[in-house]
Protein backbone atom coordinates (compact mmCIF):
# COMPACT_ATOMS: atom_id res chain seq x y z
CA UNK A 1 0.00 0.00 0.00
CA UNK A 2 3.23 2.82 0.94
CA UNK A 3 4.63 1.24 -2.14
CA UNK A 4 1.92 2.42 -4.15
CA UNK A 5 1.11 5.42 -2.64
CA UNK A 6 4.39 7.55 -2.05
CA UNK A 7 5.89 5.35 -5.59
CA UNK A 8 8.80 3.87 -3.20
CA UNK A 9 10.22 2.32 -5.55
CA UNK A 10 10.32 4.81 -8.21
CA UNK A 11 12.01 6.98 -6.92
CA UNK A 12 14.69 4.52 -5.56
CA UNK A 13 14.00 4.43 -1.30
CA UNK A 14 12.14 2.19 0.81
CA UNK A 15 9.73 2.26 3.91
CA UNK A 16 12.95 1.70 6.23
CA UNK A 17 14.84 4.60 4.55
CA UNK A 18 11.85 6.75 4.52
CA UNK A 19 11.48 6.03 8.06
CA UNK A 20 15.18 7.32 9.29
CA UNK A 21 14.95 9.93 7.05
CA UNK A 22 11.59 11.31 8.67
CA UNK A 23 13.19 10.85 12.26
CA UNK A 24 16.38 12.56 11.08
CA UNK A 25 14.34 15.74 9.98
CA UNK A 26 12.42 15.77 13.20
CA UNK A 27 15.72 15.49 15.39
CA UNK A 28 16.91 18.64 13.68
CA UNK A 29 14.12 20.73 13.88
CA UNK A 30 12.76 20.16 16.94
CA UNK A 31 13.94 22.89 18.60
CA UNK A 32 11.50 25.18 17.39
CA UNK A 33 9.48 23.03 20.64
CA UNK A 34 11.63 25.32 22.66
CA UNK A 35 12.42 28.07 20.75
CA UNK A 36 8.89 29.19 19.09
CA UNK A 37 7.01 29.08 22.46
CA UNK A 38 10.00 31.63 24.11
CA UNK A 39 9.86 33.67 21.06
CA UNK A 40 5.82 34.13 21.13
CA UNK A 41 5.44 34.42 24.95
CA UNK A 42 7.10 37.55 24.73
CA UNK A 43 4.41 38.96 22.67
CA UNK A 44 2.33 37.99 26.11
CA UNK A 45 1.00 34.64 24.69
CA UNK A 46 0.71 31.68 27.52
CA UNK A 47 3.78 29.43 26.92
CA UNK A 48 2.41 26.03 28.05
CA UNK A 49 -0.49 26.53 25.46
CA UNK A 50 2.01 27.64 22.52
CA UNK A 51 4.12 24.39 23.54
CA UNK A 52 1.35 21.89 22.05
CA UNK A 53 -0.27 24.48 19.60
CA UNK A 54 3.58 24.46 18.02
CA UNK A 55 3.83 20.67 18.20
CA UNK A 56 0.36 20.19 16.60
CA UNK A 57 0.81 22.94 13.74
CA UNK A 58 4.03 21.61 12.89
CA UNK A 59 2.63 17.77 12.85
CA UNK A 60 -0.75 18.53 10.50
CA UNK A 61 1.42 21.06 8.29
CA UNK A 62 4.04 18.37 7.32
CA UNK A 63 1.66 15.38 7.59
CA UNK A 64 -0.47 17.47 5.11
CA UNK A 65 2.68 18.42 2.66
CA UNK A 66 3.68 14.68 2.45
CA UNK A 67 0.30 13.13 1.92
CA UNK A 68 -1.03 15.51 -0.64
CA UNK A 69 2.35 16.90 -1.79
CA UNK A 70 4.12 13.29 -1.14
CA UNK A 71 7.28 15.58 -0.27
CA UNK A 72 9.45 14.72 2.24
CA UNK A 73 9.66 18.95 3.38
CA UNK A 74 8.40 19.44 6.47
CA UNK A 75 6.71 23.17 7.81
CA UNK A 76 6.96 24.64 11.03
CA UNK A 77 6.13 28.42 12.61
CA UNK A 78 9.40 30.09 10.78
CA UNK A 79 12.66 31.54 12.74
CA UNK A 80 12.73 34.81 11.99
CA UNK A 81 8.93 35.25 11.06
CA UNK A 82 8.01 34.53 14.81
CA UNK A 83 11.01 36.98 15.62
CA UNK A 84 9.18 39.58 13.62
CA UNK A 85 5.60 38.64 15.15
CA UNK A 86 6.78 39.47 18.48
CA UNK A 87 9.11 41.76 18.32
CA UNK A 88 8.25 43.64 15.32
CA UNK A 89 4.84 43.59 15.63
CA UNK A 90 3.60 43.28 18.95
CA UNK A 91 6.60 44.64 21.35
CA UNK A 92 7.90 47.02 18.44
CA UNK A 93 4.61 48.83 16.99
CA UNK A 94 2.48 47.80 20.52
CA UNK A 95 -0.03 45.57 18.67
CA UNK A 96 -1.88 43.16 20.39
CA UNK A 97 -1.20 39.40 19.50
CA UNK A 98 -4.24 38.46 19.17
CA UNK A 99 -4.62 40.92 15.60
CA UNK A 100 -1.13 40.06 14.85
CA UNK A 101 -2.65 36.39 14.87
CA UNK A 102 -5.40 38.20 12.66
CA UNK A 103 -2.85 39.97 10.09
CA UNK A 104 -0.75 36.63 10.30
CA UNK A 105 -4.13 34.93 8.54
CA UNK A 106 -4.19 37.89 6.04
CA UNK A 107 -1.09 37.29 4.84
CA UNK A 108 -1.19 33.67 4.18
CA UNK A 109 -4.74 34.53 2.27
CA UNK A 110 -2.51 37.05 0.29
CA UNK A 111 -0.38 34.09 -0.29
CA UNK A 112 -2.16 31.73 -1.10
CA UNK A 113 -4.42 33.64 -4.17
CA UNK A 114 -1.18 34.50 -5.57
CA UNK A 115 0.04 30.85 -5.47
CA UNK A 116 -3.27 30.02 -6.99
CA UNK A 117 -3.15 32.87 -9.73
CA UNK A 118 0.15 32.40 -10.81
CA UNK A 119 1.16 36.06 -9.57
CA UNK A 120 4.03 35.48 -7.16
CA UNK A 121 6.29 34.35 -10.24
CA UNK A 122 5.91 38.10 -11.58
CA UNK A 123 6.34 39.42 -7.68
CA UNK A 124 9.78 37.22 -7.59
CA UNK A 125 11.41 38.31 -10.60
CA UNK A 126 10.08 42.32 -9.50
CA UNK A 127 12.40 42.01 -6.25
CA UNK A 128 16.27 42.27 -6.64
CA UNK A 129 18.19 39.16 -5.49
CA UNK A 130 20.33 41.71 -3.06
CA UNK A 131 17.17 42.63 -0.74
CA UNK A 132 16.43 38.82 -0.75
CA UNK A 133 19.99 37.68 0.35
CA UNK A 134 20.14 40.94 2.64
CA UNK A 135 16.92 40.57 4.08
CA UNK A 136 18.02 36.88 5.21
CA UNK A 137 21.72 38.23 6.78
CA UNK A 138 19.45 40.84 8.67
CA UNK A 139 17.14 38.34 10.03
CA UNK A 140 19.60 36.31 11.28
CA UNK A 141 21.69 39.12 13.15
CA UNK A 142 18.41 40.07 14.59
CA UNK A 143 17.66 36.41 15.52
CA UNK A 144 21.08 36.14 17.04
CA UNK A 145 21.30 39.86 18.52
CA UNK A 146 18.18 38.31 20.65
CA UNK A 147 20.14 35.49 21.94
CA UNK A 148 22.62 37.12 22.99
CA UNK A 149 20.35 38.93 24.98
CA UNK A 150 18.29 35.95 26.44
CA UNK A 151 21.28 34.68 27.69
CA UNK A 152 22.19 37.80 29.34
CA UNK A 153 25.94 37.98 27.54
CA UNK A 154 24.69 41.55 25.89
CA UNK A 155 22.72 43.40 28.56
CA UNK A 156 21.68 47.29 28.21
CA UNK A 157 24.10 49.97 29.13
CA UNK A 158 22.97 53.63 30.05
CA UNK A 159 25.70 55.53 27.98
CA UNK A 160 26.31 52.86 25.34
CA UNK A 161 22.93 51.30 24.60
CA UNK A 162 24.92 47.85 24.85
CA UNK A 163 27.67 46.48 27.26
CA UNK A 164 28.78 42.51 28.12
CA UNK A 165 26.84 41.36 30.76
CA UNK A 166 28.34 39.63 33.85
CA UNK A 167 29.87 35.68 33.78
CA UNK A 168 27.06 34.59 36.04
CA UNK A 169 26.12 30.81 36.28
CA UNK A 170 23.30 30.97 33.80
CA UNK A 171 25.08 33.03 31.20
CA UNK A 172 28.25 29.92 31.60
CA UNK A 173 25.67 27.36 31.21
CA UNK A 174 24.00 29.27 28.02
CA UNK A 175 27.83 29.38 26.58
CA UNK A 176 28.57 25.84 27.03
CA UNK A 177 25.23 25.03 25.18
CA UNK A 178 26.48 27.35 22.35
CA UNK A 179 29.94 25.69 22.20
CA UNK A 180 28.26 21.72 22.57
CA UNK A 181 26.19 22.87 18.91
CA UNK A 182 29.26 24.13 17.74
CA UNK A 183 30.73 21.44 17.98
CA UNK A 184 28.77 18.91 17.45
CA UNK A 185 27.44 20.72 13.94
CA UNK A 186 31.33 20.60 13.06
CA UNK A 187 31.25 16.91 13.67
CA UNK A 188 28.08 16.96 11.47
CA UNK A 189 26.20 15.04 14.45
CA UNK A 190 22.18 15.27 13.60
CA UNK A 191 20.21 16.88 16.13
CA UNK A 192 23.20 19.05 17.39
CA UNK A 193 20.69 21.95 18.20
CA UNK A 194 18.19 19.75 20.26
CA UNK A 195 21.29 18.30 21.93
CA UNK A 196 22.35 21.84 22.91
CA UNK A 197 19.17 22.38 24.17
CA UNK A 198 18.95 19.46 26.76
CA UNK A 199 22.59 19.55 27.99
CA UNK A 200 22.01 23.33 28.88
CA UNK A 201 18.68 22.59 30.91
CA UNK A 202 20.26 19.16 32.55
CA UNK A 203 23.03 21.50 33.71
CA UNK A 204 20.89 24.21 34.96
CA UNK A 205 18.74 21.65 37.00
CA UNK A 206 22.22 19.92 38.47
CA UNK A 207 23.42 23.21 39.22
CA UNK A 208 19.75 24.00 40.98
CA UNK A 209 19.16 26.64 38.74
CA UNK A 210 15.64 25.42 37.20
CA UNK A 211 13.67 23.14 39.65
CA UNK A 212 12.24 19.74 37.81
CA UNK A 213 9.03 19.36 36.14
CA UNK A 214 6.99 18.00 39.16
CA UNK A 215 5.37 15.71 35.98
CA UNK A 216 7.07 14.62 33.08
CA UNK A 217 3.76 13.87 31.30
CA UNK A 218 0.62 15.54 30.97
CA UNK A 219 -2.59 14.63 28.81
CA UNK A 220 -4.48 17.25 29.12
CA UNK A 221 -3.72 19.32 25.76
CA UNK A 222 -5.11 22.77 26.68
CA UNK A 223 -4.95 25.07 23.63
CA UNK A 224 -7.98 27.37 24.75
CA UNK A 225 -6.36 30.25 25.51
CA UNK A 226 -4.63 30.76 21.66
CA UNK A 227 -7.07 28.75 19.86
CA UNK A 228 -9.31 30.79 17.54
CA UNK A 229 -8.25 33.89 19.26
CA UNK A 230 -7.11 36.01 16.09
CA UNK A 231 -8.81 39.34 15.44
CA UNK A 232 -9.18 39.36 11.61
CA UNK A 233 -11.04 42.51 11.57
CA UNK A 234 -8.59 44.33 14.09
CA UNK A 235 -5.99 43.35 11.38
CA UNK A 236 -7.70 44.64 8.39
CA UNK A 237 -6.36 48.29 8.69
CA UNK A 238 -4.73 50.15 6.04
CA UNK A 239 -2.10 50.87 8.42
CA UNK A 240 -1.12 47.21 8.17
CA UNK A 241 -0.86 46.79 4.66
CA UNK A 242 3.44 47.09 4.49
CA UNK A 243 3.25 44.76 7.41
CA UNK A 244 1.46 42.27 5.86
CA UNK A 245 2.82 42.62 2.75
CA UNK A 246 6.33 42.42 4.79
CA UNK A 247 5.29 38.76 6.21
CA UNK A 248 4.10 37.65 3.32
CA UNK A 249 7.50 38.59 0.97
CA UNK A 250 9.69 36.99 3.75
CA UNK A 251 7.34 33.68 3.90
CA UNK A 252 7.13 33.50 0.29
CA UNK A 253 10.94 34.11 -0.57
CA UNK A 254 12.00 31.52 2.58
CA UNK A 255 9.30 29.51 1.27
CA UNK A 256 10.87 29.30 -2.22
CA UNK A 257 14.42 29.16 -1.44
CA UNK A 258 13.82 26.37 0.97
CA UNK A 259 11.32 24.66 -1.33
CA UNK A 260 13.68 24.31 -4.74
CA UNK A 261 16.16 23.76 -2.53
CA UNK A 262 14.58 20.39 -1.33
CA UNK A 263 12.94 19.76 -4.28
CA UNK A 264 16.33 19.88 -6.16
CA UNK A 265 18.13 17.70 -3.42
CA UNK A 266 15.51 15.11 -3.49
CA UNK A 267 15.66 15.12 -7.28
CA UNK A 268 12.10 16.07 -8.04
CA UNK A 269 12.84 18.27 -11.11
CA UNK A 270 11.97 17.58 -14.56
CA UNK A 271 14.25 17.21 -17.46
CA UNK A 272 14.65 20.72 -17.91
CA UNK A 273 15.02 21.56 -14.34
CA UNK A 274 11.86 22.66 -13.48
CA UNK A 275 10.54 22.26 -9.93
CA UNK A 276 7.56 19.09 -10.49
CA UNK A 277 5.72 20.09 -6.43
CA UNK A 278 6.69 23.89 -6.75
CA UNK A 279 3.27 25.53 -7.25
CA UNK A 280 1.31 23.04 -5.07
CA UNK A 281 3.93 23.69 -1.85
CA UNK A 282 3.74 26.97 -2.03
CA UNK A 283 -0.13 26.46 -1.85
CA UNK A 284 0.25 24.44 0.78
CA UNK A 285 2.54 26.95 2.57
CA UNK A 286 0.16 29.62 2.69
CA UNK A 287 -2.57 27.13 4.15
CA UNK A 288 -0.41 26.03 6.73
CA UNK A 289 0.01 30.19 7.37
CA UNK A 290 -3.68 30.43 7.71
CA UNK A 291 -4.19 27.16 9.62
CA UNK A 292 -1.30 28.18 12.24
CA UNK A 293 -2.90 31.63 12.78
CA UNK A 294 -6.09 29.74 13.72
CA UNK A 295 -4.44 27.71 16.41
CA UNK A 296 -2.18 30.81 17.62
CA UNK A 297 0.70 30.33 16.53
CA UNK A 298 3.31 32.75 13.69
CA UNK A 299 3.52 32.12 10.10
CA UNK A 300 4.04 28.22 9.55
CA UNK A 301 6.51 27.80 6.59
CA UNK A 302 8.89 25.44 4.92
CA UNK A 303 12.00 24.41 7.18
CA UNK A 304 14.95 23.72 5.18
CA UNK A 305 16.17 21.60 7.71
CA UNK A 306 14.49 19.22 5.73
CA UNK A 307 17.15 18.75 3.98
CA UNK A 308 18.91 16.84 6.67
CA UNK A 309 16.61 13.64 5.75
CA UNK A 310 16.51 13.74 2.30
CA UNK A 311 20.37 13.54 2.94
CA UNK A 312 19.77 10.36 4.84
CA UNK A 313 17.46 9.31 1.46
CA UNK A 314 14.06 10.99 2.08
CA UNK A 315 12.71 11.11 -1.36
CA UNK A 316 8.81 10.68 -0.52
CA UNK A 317 6.01 12.23 1.39
CA UNK A 318 6.24 8.84 3.70
CA UNK A 319 9.68 10.96 5.51
CA UNK A 320 7.40 13.88 6.33
CA UNK A 321 4.57 12.29 7.99
CA UNK A 322 6.74 10.16 9.86
CA UNK A 323 8.22 13.69 11.40
CA UNK A 324 4.63 15.56 11.77
CA UNK A 325 3.89 11.81 13.75
CA UNK A 326 6.78 12.59 15.63
CA UNK A 327 6.06 16.09 16.61
CA UNK A 328 2.33 14.74 17.56
CA UNK A 329 3.63 12.12 20.18
CA UNK A 330 5.94 15.00 21.50
CA UNK A 331 3.16 16.80 22.68
CA UNK A 332 2.21 15.10 26.13
CA UNK A 333 5.55 16.09 27.39
CA UNK A 334 5.14 19.74 27.55
CA UNK A 335 5.89 19.77 31.28
CA UNK A 336 9.55 19.34 30.35
CA UNK A 337 9.56 21.46 27.84
CA UNK A 338 8.22 24.51 30.10
CA UNK A 339 10.66 24.40 32.56
CA UNK A 340 13.35 24.89 29.44
CA UNK A 341 14.98 28.30 30.53
CA UNK A 342 15.28 31.00 27.61
CA UNK A 343 19.26 31.22 28.54
CA UNK A 344 19.22 27.37 27.42
CA UNK A 345 17.16 28.15 24.23
CA UNK A 346 19.28 31.86 23.55
CA UNK A 347 22.15 28.96 21.77
CA UNK A 348 19.27 27.70 19.55
CA UNK A 349 18.84 30.99 18.02
CA UNK A 350 22.42 32.27 17.75
CA UNK A 351 23.67 29.28 15.60
CA UNK A 352 20.09 29.57 13.71
CA UNK A 353 21.14 33.07 13.09
CA UNK A 354 24.48 32.21 12.33
CA UNK A 355 22.84 29.65 9.37
CA UNK A 356 20.83 32.68 7.74
CA UNK A 357 24.04 35.18 7.90
CA UNK A 358 26.17 32.37 5.48
CA UNK A 359 24.38 33.96 2.69
CA UNK A 360 26.15 37.22 3.52
CA UNK A 361 28.90 35.99 0.44
CA UNK A 362 25.91 36.22 -2.44
CA UNK A 363 26.13 40.01 -1.31
CA UNK A 364 28.63 41.78 -3.22
CA UNK A 365 29.46 45.26 -1.39
CA UNK A 366 31.76 46.56 -3.71
CA UNK A 367 28.95 47.65 -5.95
CA UNK A 368 27.51 50.40 -3.75
CA UNK A 369 24.10 50.55 -5.83
CA UNK A 370 22.91 47.28 -4.55
CA UNK A 371 25.59 47.21 -1.65
CA UNK A 372 24.22 50.05 0.05
CA UNK A 373 20.29 48.95 0.13
CA UNK A 374 21.64 45.36 1.50
CA UNK A 375 23.49 47.15 4.20
CA UNK A 376 20.98 49.21 5.67
CA UNK A 377 18.84 46.36 5.01
CA UNK A 378 21.03 43.79 7.57
CA UNK A 379 22.21 46.78 9.83
CA UNK A 380 18.85 48.52 10.52
CA UNK A 381 17.21 45.22 11.32
CA UNK A 382 19.02 44.03 14.64
CA UNK A 383 19.83 48.15 15.35
CA UNK A 384 15.91 49.29 15.33
CA UNK A 385 14.68 45.91 16.48
CA UNK A 386 12.54 46.01 13.38
CA UNK A 387 12.67 43.63 9.94
CA UNK A 388 9.82 45.92 8.00
CA UNK A 389 11.82 48.67 8.85
CA UNK A 390 15.07 46.87 7.59
CA UNK A 391 13.27 45.86 4.92
CA UNK A 392 11.68 49.02 4.47
CA UNK A 393 14.81 51.00 3.95
CA UNK A 394 16.11 48.48 1.51
CA UNK A 395 13.82 48.94 -0.97
CA UNK A 396 13.60 52.36 -0.69
CA UNK A 397 17.39 53.21 -0.83
CA UNK A 398 17.25 50.51 -4.10
CA UNK A 399 14.91 52.74 -6.16
CA UNK A 400 15.69 55.90 -5.55
CA UNK A 401 19.47 54.67 -6.30
CA UNK A 402 17.83 53.69 -9.50
CA UNK A 403 15.47 56.60 -10.00
CA UNK A 404 18.67 58.85 -9.34
CA UNK A 405 20.88 56.49 -12.04
CA UNK A 406 18.46 57.00 -14.36
CA UNK A 407 17.96 53.31 -15.01
CA UNK A 408 13.98 53.45 -14.99
CA UNK A 409 13.97 50.45 -16.93
CA UNK A 410 15.16 48.60 -13.93
CA UNK A 411 12.45 49.72 -11.41
CA UNK A 412 8.82 47.40 -12.34
CA UNK A 413 5.76 48.85 -11.36
CA UNK A 414 5.58 45.91 -8.65
CA UNK A 415 8.56 47.39 -7.09
CA UNK A 416 7.37 51.22 -7.19
CA UNK A 417 4.31 49.21 -5.48
CA UNK A 418 6.67 47.91 -3.01
CA UNK A 419 8.28 50.82 -2.67
CA UNK A 420 5.39 53.07 -1.85
CA UNK A 421 4.12 50.79 0.45
CA UNK A 422 7.11 50.50 2.55
CA UNK A 423 7.29 54.57 2.55
CA UNK A 424 3.99 54.69 3.78
CA UNK A 425 4.87 51.96 6.53
CA UNK A 426 7.66 54.26 7.55
CA UNK A 427 5.20 57.17 7.93
CA UNK A 428 1.91 55.26 9.55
Amino acid sequence: MLEKLFELRERGTSVKIEIIAGITTFLSMAYIIFVNPEILSNAGMPKSALVIVTCLATALATIMTGLIAKTPIAMAPGMGLNAFFAYSLVIGKKVNWETALGIVFISGLVFFILSIIGARDKIVKSIPSVIVDATSVGIGLFIAFIGFQNMALVVDHQATLLCLGKLTTTVLIGLAGLLLIVFLEIKKIKGSILIGIFFSTVLAIILKQVPMPEKMINLNLEIAQVFLKLDILSALKWSFAGVIFTLMFIDMFDSIGTIMACLKEAGLTDEEGNFKKLRIMLVLDAIATMGGALLGTSTTTSYIESATGIEEGGRTGLSAIVTGILFLVSMPFFPIIAVVPNYATAPALIVVGLFMIRRVKDVDFSDLESGFPAFLTIMLMPLTYSISIGMSFGFISYTFIKLLRGKLNEISPILWTITGLAILSLIL
